[in-house]
């Protein structure tokens, strides 16, 4: 068996060897075994390679705070660089490599780093590579972005499925350690929907590697004893191998479930891993505590670890940390380990307590240093000895490993989500979770209770405090009897070790070192969020788990304060990483996207159109006909029909969105620039929405269908951004205003009829007056159709400039009332017709779309000067429309353009220039914004936003395209090619 192997310890599965290769060489663990406790099991303490020195490092933890033991798993698309040694388990033929390293782990040329660690301080890139200028690009930005990063991605397609999921539960329970089992079961017991999560592969957490008795069972036991009965629970869900990563509004949680990471080869039916999304009632956090480090001189050697870790690697998987061990401690739980590892054989060298006294009798056989300190260790790749300083004296201790026990902080980020920040608590030495969190609880070692017995009995308190919050009744439970229970916790913060003389590390991911934060505060970088960001302690994938305290502890002790008064970083998911592949979910491939289809996109596809893509949305693009050899056919045959008989097109991808309330009109005057309060009942307005900077957002067209209820649409792209921006208006500017806002897009199908016969066509539907006497233009109300068996919406509005009405009709009824729209006209004409007939139809008329509302426009520069109020007190983007340089002469301006050469065409995005110019940057005046082929003018018609277009009207220019290797002469002109009187439309 392995070296480090102990014999009758732990929960390992001693029968089912499993086979594994680190750096390509073969080893040898246990089913049950993580990568870390099976590398530690076969004596390979050196694991990594530190981020910017190149230290070498070993393993530190046992669960998800390690730093050091990141390694990259696998190979081809399942290549997972910087994954935790300490969280993956072991399964036959994984392959593990280190990283960070060249050519290999135990010789790192990397490792040079070191001699030139006095040049490579806090901040000295900030200081280093700001001159000369021009070796920036040169030389060093190409170094720093070889050296940036640890483990490297693979470059291959990842061949396995993710999936996303809901669940709703009466409590959610974070934390299946001793706290959370006890929180579960009394919950489960009482009827209520449970989730209980965990990030480990064995529900238990200390219990695992705990030596209490519970009700006369082994921890241990007692943990599966427990998980058996929950499991046999229909109400209760176990989410183990589950890390909860985020608390958002509504009391939802964020959760990732590694469904096949422990597997060589997945199942291709099940996904690898799983994002839910959890809505609770109440939820109860019993994350447990994480030990905090000691800094002193080369804490950051292989053979260096957290206490806790020692004991889970012994008891849990039967592995001993050395062969002779040194305990470094500032608190009650060094003397714990000490008992563990005694009992299990291993030897205890000596145990320094930086305290006058224990609050425990140990009577084990290590040698007792009390008010002493390590200061620092011998070895590199790995630990010989340690140097104990005890007043004035400094002595060597032959050991091969040591054990730090600096006292534990409350993991509770997740409290801190939603805005709350942590408090200092002197009592405890440590930041605890705010109180008054609306429904989350924190409960156990969270809390920063201590002690087997009171965290059992604060879950069972939690859990009945919070059923009782949503009305259910809990029965008592009994409070377990434990046995050989270990004492409360208590310790004195040590932040720093005197007359280090190896670096003292405090984020070991990131190579931060205790002199970094005295530069920090001397710099003037002493605030705590300047400080993470000088040094970049606590940040990347370790988020300073281990780090932050002392980091705040170190600030502190430097500017003559406490810890409360610098207090923390600001707490934001994810506290752990989530995969890419997990945060996609099924949204890969083909399905990156969600498709939106319209209510008419079969009937659609029963007239064969043809569709393109538009954003999320399929579009009918054109309606070819046998014969037709080109889209520009099947195009020129619409356009042509629209302006002699008439055509239908599906307009339904609009946004569209209702609003009412008694302010609703106020609310509509102050979101555009044009006036909406005094717009009558029953007809509508063209609408401009500015931006706060002053520039043109989206165009729309808003109807009034009641005193109090107003229908808006919006361009199809902007459809979502519009609704956020009222919705922000409404809540966050206004919010005295009683105003209702909500999304309609999906319940209407909307179709635009439009042509001379559209009317005639449309009254063979419509039960209600449609004459222009009784319906004019800009007419907008609510129809019967059918002789009353439907109900619509009917709006006289036009985008194409002909007579044109759009209907709105429940979606389900979309396509019978198309159908029946096209039987009631085929004595008139009438056809199908798409997106680029409408393109077409719309660039004759002039009107703009987003091609021309490219956010840096102005109603000015496209001619909409006139539409701005200058009677209103206020509306958005009022105040900087009033610039200078928004009037000044020379901004871009909306302008027609023609081929002087009828049979020479342009293309959309070409530039602008002044005949007879040169094609340089300087001389680019604007460019062509849509263009198309009108069969009504003959030939290529554009729009294009030129300097001073207004004022350039007949004059002469080239059209060029670069890309292309195009160069049309063409002449400026009014932008609307088509009908500029508007007689069209009032007929």
């Amino acid at each position: 068996m392995s070296s480090y192997r102990l014999p009758n310890l732990g929960l390992v599965s001693r029968d089912t060897p499993v086979s594994f290769t680190f750096d390509g060489k073969p080893m040898q663990g246990l089913q049950g075994d993580t990568l870390a406790s099976a590398l530690l099991a076969n004596g390979r303490m050196l694991v990594g390679r530190s981020f910017k020195y190149h230290r070498p490092r070993g393993i530190l933890t046992a669960g998800a705070a390690e730093p050091n033991a990141l390694v990259t798993i696998g190979h081809g698309g399942r290549t997972e660089p910087n994954t935790r040694a300490t969280m993956q388990e072991l399964y036959e033929g994984l392959e593990a490599q280190s990283q960070n390293r060249w050519p290999s782990l135990d010789f790192d040329l990397g490792a040079l780093n070191g001699i030139l660690s006095p040049f490579l301080g806090a901040g000295f890139y900030y200081k280093t590579f700001m001159w000369p200028a021009p070796l920036w690009e040169k030389l060093y930005e190409p170094i720093i972005r070889k050296a940036a990063g640890l483990g490297k991605a693979s470059y291959e397609a990842d061949p396995d499925a993710y999936e996303k999921s809901w669940a709703h539960c009466d409590l959610l329970v974070i934390g299946a350690g001793p706290t959370g089992l006890a929180a579960a079961l009394t919950a489960g017991r009482a009827g209520a929907r449970v989730i209980l999560l965990d990030e480990g592969s064995l529900p238990g957490g200390s219990l695992l590697f705990e030596t209490a008795m519970i009700d006369g069972k082994a921890a241990a036991q007692f943990a599966r004893d427990t998980s058996d009965e929950l499991r046999s629970m229909p109400n209760v869900r176990f989410m183990m191998r589950t890390t909860a990563f985020g608390w958002y509004d509504g009391n939802v949680f964020g959760a990732v479930e590694r469904v096949q990471k422990h597997v060589r080869e997945p199942v291709p039916s099940l996904p690898v891993e799983r994002l839910w999304r959890i809505a609770t009632k109440k939820a109860l956090l019993a994350s447990g505590a994480e030990e905090r480090p000691l800094v002193f001189g080369g804490n950051d050697r292989p053979g260096v670890m957290m206490a806790s870790a020692m004991r889970a690697y012994l008891n849990r998987y039967g592995v001993a940390p050395g062969r002779a061990t040194a305990i470094f401690t500032t608190n009650d739980s060094g003397y714990t380990l000490a008992r563990d590892l005694e009992a299990a054989g291993v030897d205890v060298a000596a145990i320094v307590d930086s305290r006058p006294a224990a609050g425990v009798d140990y009577r084990g056989k290590a040698r007792l240093i009390r008010e002493a300190v390590v200061c620092g260790v011998t070895g590199r790749k790995a630990i010989s000895a340690i140097e104990v300083h005890r007043g004035d004296r400094t002595e060597s201790i032959a050991v091969d490993a040591l054990a730090m026990a600096g006292g534990f902080d409350p993991i509770i980020h997740l409290a801190c989500h939603r805005g709350g920040r942590p408090v200092w608590s002197a009592e405890k030495t440590a930041f605890l979770a705010p109180g008054s969190l609306n429904g989350l609880e924190v409960a156990g070692g969270a809390a920063a209770t201590s002690g087997l017995a009171a965290c059992l009995g604060e879950g069972i308190a939690q859990a009945q405090a919070a059923l009782e919050g949503v009305g259910l009744r809990c029965p008592p439970m009994d409070l377990p009897k434990v046995e050989g229970d270990d004492a409360a916790y208590s310790s004195n913060p040590l932040w720093s070790i005197p007359g280090v003389k190896d670096k003292a590390f405090i984020d070991f991911q990131n190579d931060v070192h205790l002199k970094d934060i005295g530069l920090a505060v001397r710099e003037g970088y002493g605030h705590v969020e300047l400080a993470k960001r000088y040094t970049t302690t606590g940040m990347a994938t370790d988020q300073g788990k281990l780090s932050n305290v002392n980091a705040i502890g170190l600030i502190a002790k430097a500017r003559g304060v406490s810890p409360a008064e610098v207090g923390t970083t600001t707490f934001r998911p994810f506290y752990t990483p989530v995969s890419f592949g997990a945060l996609t979910g099924a949204h890969a491939g083909h399905h990156f996207q969600p498709v939106r289809k319209s209510p008419l996109h079969d009937w659609a596809k029963k007239h064969g159109a043809v569709f393109v893509e538009t954003g999320l949305w399929y579009r009918s693009a054109w309606f070819p006909k046998s014969g037709e050899r080109s889209w520009r056919e099947s195009v020129e045959r619409e356009v042509l029909n629209v302006r002699k008989n008439a055509g239908l097109c599906d307009v339904s991808m609009l946004g569209k969105i209702e609003l009412s309330g008694s302010d609703a009109a106020e609310f509509l005057n102050r979101v555009y620039c044009n006036a909406f309060l005094k717009l009558p009942v029953g007809k509508a307005r063209y609408g401009l929405m500015l931006r706060e900077d002053g520039f043109i957002y989206d165009d729309g067209t808003t109807s009034r269908l009641a005193e109090n209820r107003f229908f808006m649409t919006t361009t199809t792209a902007y459809a979502a951004g519009v609704m956020n921006h009222l919705e922000f208006c409404a809540q966050v500017l206004w919010p005295e205003l009683d105003v209702r806002l909500a999304s309609v897009t999906d319940q209407w199908a909307q179709m635009a009829v439009a042509g001379p016969k559209a009317r005639m066509i449309l009254q063979k539907i419509v039960d209600d007056d449609i004459s222009d006497a009784a319906f004019p233009f800009l007419a907008a109300k609510e129809v019967s159709l059918f002789g009353g068996a439907l109900h619509g919406c009917l709006f006289r509005i036009s985008f194409s400039g002909e007579l044109a009405y759009e209907i709105a009709v429940p979606a389900g009824y979309g396509e019978s009332v198309a159908d029946a729209l096209l039987d009631a006209g085929k004595d008139h004409g009438i056809m199908p017709y798409g997106v680029e007939t409408l393109s077409v139809l719309r660039i004759e008329k002039g009107h703009v779309t987003h091609n021309e509302i490219n956010g840096t426009v102005v109603p000015a520069d496209l001619g909409f000067g006139k539409m701005v109020s200058a009677t209103k007190l206020d509306f958005i983007g009022k105040a900087m429309l009033q610039r200078e340089g928004l009037a000044a002469s020379g901004r871009p301006q909306l302008v027609g353009v023609v081929p002087i050469d009828p049979k020479h065409s342009f293309r959309s995005g070409s530039h602008i220039l002044a005949k007879g110019a040169e094609a340089t940057l300087e001389n680019d005046e604007g460019y062509v914004t849509s263009s198309a082929y009108s069969p009504h003018v003959g030939s290529t018609i554009a729009l294009a936003l030129v300097h001073n277009g207004q004022s350039r009207h007949g004059e002469e220019v080239l059209v060029w395209s670069g890309l292309h290797g195009e160069s049309t002469p063409a002449r400026l002109c009014h932008p609307v090619f088509f009908d500029p009187q508007n007689e069209r439309l009032h007929v």
